[in-house]
C-alpha cells in the first residue's frame, strides 16, 4: 500500500511523510500503532461468521439460512446469482474462517448414526 501521511514533529514547522508500513507498526516500534481496516473488516465479518455457526436458532441467522443456504451449512453455501451486500460481506469473513475452524464430535448427541 502507497498510502502516505503527515505528521508534524515536535517545534518543526515542515511535514514529515511517513509511508503506511511505518504508521502501521506497534508504538512501541515506533508506529502509530493503526490497524489494516481491510484485515480489521475482515475479521468482524469473520466474527458474524462464527456467530452463525455458534447461534443457528437466533431469528438473523434462520433469516440468513432461508435465504441464502436452505440446504447448505455456512460453509457449503455459495455466493448465488443476486447476493446482497450483506450476504457478498458475510462470505468474506467466512474465507478468513474456513481455514480455520475444526469440527469435533464433542457429546455426539447431534450426530446421525
Amino acid at each position: 500500500m502507497v498510502a502516505r501521511f503527515w505528521w508534524g514533529n515536535r517545534g518543526d514547522s515542515g511535514i514529515h511523510w511517513l509511508n503506511w508500513s511505518r504508521l502501521g507498526l506497534p508504538k512501541s516500534k515506533g508506529g502509530m500503532g493503526f490497524r489494516d481496516l481491510q484485515d480489521f473488516n475482515q475479521a468482524l465479518l469473520a466474527k458474524q461468521g462464527w456467530r452463525i455457526l455458534t447461534n443457528p436458532t437466533a431469528l438473523w441467522v434462520r433469516v440468513l439460512k432461508a435465504r441464502y443456504f436452505p440446504m447448505d451449512t455456512f460453509f457449503t453455501a455459495r455466493k448465488g446469482s443476486s447476493p446482497s451486500w450483506l450476504w457478498s460481506s458475510m462470505l468474506h469473513g467466512r474465507d478468513l474462517l474456513k481455514p480455520n475452524v475444526v469440527w469435533q464430535i464433542g457429546n455426539g448427541i447431534n450426530i446421525p448414526v
